[in-house]
C-alpha cells in the first residue's frame, strides 16, 4: 500500500539526513585515536550514555511492531521492559564493578579470562554474525515503511539509508553514534508523544468514549497465566524477558560498550538505570498508541482500508492519513532515527570486536594508532555493506520477523550461557566447554526448524513459543557445563 509525501515531509527527512551526515563531519575532527573511535576517550555524560543505550534497545522493529501488537492483541510485550528494571539491578551490583575493574572495552575479552580463549573467539564470531542479521532487518523493515510513502525501490532506500548510517558512523565513532542516538532519541519521543496526544483526545472524547472498545476486548491485558510454554502466556514473556534483558546487558557489545564510554563506574550504572528508566514509559506509550488505534477505528467515523490484515499496517496508515502536514515527515523521521541508531550501534560494536578480538589478538599486537584507527574505519564500513547486502537478500524473504527469530536464537543464545559460567567461575575444560555450546547449538536448531513437522515425525516436534528458542538453549549449554563441573570436582580435574 502507497502513500504520498508532500514536498515538506519530504524536505523534512531530507534535511534529517544531512544533520545526521553533518554531525558524523564534526566529530571526525574529535574521532583521531582507537580509544576515541570505540569508547569516546570516556568522556560522555551518564544521561547521554543511558538514552543511548535506550535508543539501542529502540528500534524500527518495536516501533511499529509494538503497538501492532497491541492492536492485534494485547499489552503482553509490556513485561518484557518490566523484567529489564530487576535485570539492571543485578547487572549494576553484580556485572558492572567487574568489567569496569578489568577496563573491558570489548565485553568477549572477558571469557578468555575465565573460560580461555576458545569462548572468547567463539563468542565474539556469534556476535559478528549476530550483528550483519541485526542490521539486515532493520534496514530491509524501515526501507518497506518508507517504501510506502515514496516511490521508490526498495532496494535504492536499503542502500542509501545503509550509506548514510555508514558515513556518519565511520567518520565519527562512538562520540558520534551516541550524540546522533540522543538527537534521533529526542525525535522518535517528541513523534510518539505527540501522537499518544492526538489519539488520547479522540478515543476518550464524548460522547463515543471509543476507548472502551478496547475495556471490553480485555486489550489492556498482559496474557494468559496459563502454566505453558507453548503460547505467549506472562510466564513465557518473563522467561523470555529476563533472558534477553541479561544477555543485553551483559554480553552484547552493543550494549556494554556504551555503558563503557562513561568516566567512572558510578556513572556507568546511572547511565544503565537511566535507559531502563526511560524504555519502560517509552514502552507504554507505544502500546497505548497500538489499543488507541484498535479503539480509533472500532468507531463509525474513522474506517481502515480493507487492503489492511495486520496490526504492522496500522501505525504507517494512520500517519498517512490522520497526521498534518510537517509532522508527518517527523514521523516518518522519527521512525527512521529508530532504525539507524540501532545500526549505528551495531557497526560500531562490531568494528570494535574486530579490532580488539581479532586484529590486535592474533594480526598486529602492536599496531601503531594510525593503522588501528584505519581497521576500525574499514571494519565499520565492511560491516556496512555487508548488512546491505543481506538486506537486499531479505527482499525476497517470506518473513523477516521469522529469519531474525532464527538469526538471534541460533547466534545469540550460547553467547549469553558462556558469559553465565564465567560470571559464576564454572570449572570446565576446554573440551567440556565446546560440546556444551554444541549442544545449545543443535538444541536451538531443532527449537527453530522442528515445527510443522509431518505426522510420522510429530515427536520430534518442537511445540515450544518460539520466543523461547534462545532461552532453552542457554539453558541446555548450562545444565550441560554444570554436569561436567560436578563431575570434575569429583575428579579433580583441572580447568584447561
Amino acid at each position: 500500500m502507497n502513500y504520498e509525501l508532500g514536498y515538506i515531509d519530504l524536505a523534512i527527512i531530507i534535511i534529517y539526513g544531512l544533520i545526521l551526515l553533518g554531525m558524523g563531519v564534526y566529530f571526525f575532527k574529535k574521532s583521531r585515536s582507537s580509544e576515541q573511535f570505540m569508547v569516546a576517550g570516556k568522556s560522555i555524560p551518564a544521561w547521554a550514555a543511558g538514552i543511548a543505550v535506550m535508543s539501542t534497545y529502540t528500534s524500527s522493529i518495536s516501533y511499529i511492531a509494538v503497538p501492532g501488537k497491541a492492536f492485534d492483541d494485547n499489552w503482553h510485550p509490556l513485561i518484557f521492559a518490566l523484567t529489564a528494571i530487576p535485570v539492571t539491578w543485578f547487572v549494576t551490583k553484580y556485572v558492572i564493578p567487574h568489567y569496569r575493574k578489568n577496563k573491558i572495552v570489548s565485553v568477549y575479552s572477558y571469557l578468555e579470562e575465565k573460560i580461555g580463549g576458545w569462548g572468547r573467539l567463539y563468542a565474539a564470531l556469534s556476535f559478528l554474525l549476530f550483528m550483519v542479521g541485526r542490521v539486515a532487518v532493520i534496514l530491509y523493515l524501515s526501507s518497506l515503511l518508507l517504501t510506502s510513502f515514496v516511490d521508490t525501490d526498495i532496494g535504492t532506500v536499503i542502500v542509501l539509508v545503509g550509506i548514510v548510517t555508514i558515513l556518519y558512523t565511520l567518520m565519527g565513532g562512538m562520540e558520534a553514534v551516541i550524540w546522533t542516538d540522543v538527537m534521533q532519541s529526542v525525535i522518535m519521543i517528541v513523534g510518539i508523544l505527540f501522537v499518544s496526544y492526538v489519539l488520547t483526545a479522540e478515543v476518550f472524547a464524548r460522547p463515543e468514549y471509543l476507548i472502551q472498545k478496547a475495556v471490553d476486548q480485555n486489550k489492556f491485558s498482559l496474557g494468559d497465566s496459563d502454566l505453558s510454554l507453548g503460547s505467549r502466556t506472562i510466564w513465557v514473556m518473563v522467561i523470555y524477558g529476563i533472558t534477553e534483558n541479561i544477555r543485553n546487558l551483559i554480553a552484547d557489545q552493543n550494549y556494554t560498550q556504551k555503558y563503557s564510554s562513561v568516566a567512572t563506574e558510578k556513572e556507568a550504572k546511572k547511565s544503565v538505570w537511566i535507559a531502563m528508566l526511560i524504555y519502560l514509559p517509552l514502552t507504554i506509550i507505544f502500546l497505548f498508541i497500538g489499543t488507541a488505534l484498535f479503539s480509533f477505528y472500532g468507531g463509525s467515523e474513522h474506517i481502515l482500508n480493507e487492503a489492511i490484515t495486520k496490526g504492522d499496517e496500522v501505525f504507517p496508515f494512520f500517519i498517512a492519513n490522520e497526521l498534518p502536514i510537517g509532522v508527518k515527515g517527523l514521523m516518518i523521521a522519527a521512525i527512521m532515527a529508530a532504525s539507524m541508531s540501532t545500526v549505528d550501534s551495531a557497526l560500531n560494536s562490531s568494528a570494535t570486536v574486530m579490532f580488539i578480538d581479532f586484529y590486535k589478538k592474533y594480526f598486529k599486537p602492536g599496531a601503531s594508532e594510525k593503522n588501528s584507527l584505519k581497521f576500525l574505519r574499514l571494519s565499520t564500513v565492511i560491516w556496512g555493506v555487508l548488512g546491505i547486502g543481506f538486506a537486499l537478500l531479505m527482499i525476497r524473504a517470506k518473513s523477516a520477523l521469522d529469519v531474525w527469530w532464527q538469526i538471534s536464537g541460533i547466534f545469540g543464545g550460547g553467547i549469553l550461557g558462556l558469559f553465565l559460567l564465567a560470571i559464576y567461575n564454572v570449572k570446565i575444560t576446554r573440551l567440556q566447554g565446546v560440546v556444551s555450546v554444541v549442544f545449545s547449538i543443535l538444541i536451538i536448531i531443532w527449537g527453530t526448524f522442528a515445527r510443522d513437522l509431518p505426522e510420522n515425525y510429530s515427536w520430534i516436534e518442537c511445540t515450544i513459543d518460539p520466543i523461547l528458542i534462545g532461552a532453552i538453549g542457554t539453558a541446555a549449554l548450562i545444565g550441560l557445563a554444570l554436569i561436567f563441573a560436578m563431575g570434575n570436582k569429583r575428579t579433580k580435574k583441572v580447568k584447561i
